[in-house]
């Protein structure tokens, strides 16, 4: 499993929360998902082996928000 931090640009209130949390959750191989608002920041834990990081990063673009960077948990 997978742990990563994404800095997310554009989120800015529940219905932001509720769209990335939902459709990154949604993903096949996406354990947790939880969207800190004010930082910012979207917390993902995901196996590898079934879903990229490149496609949770497409899927918060898809939502239309932008990832700036990301920070890897060991």
């Amino acid at each position: 499993m997978n742990k990563v931090t994404l800095e997310v640009i554009g989120m800015s209130c529940g219905h932001c929360v509720n769209a990335v949390e939902s459709n990154v959750g949604a993903l096949n191989g996406v354990e947790m998902v939880k969207v800190n608002l004010a930082e910012g920041l979207v917390d993902v834990e995901f196996n590898p082996e079934r879903v990229t990081l490149e496609q949770i990063k497409e899927t918060i673009d898809d939502q239309g928000y932008e990832v700036k960077g990301e920070r890897a948990h060991v």
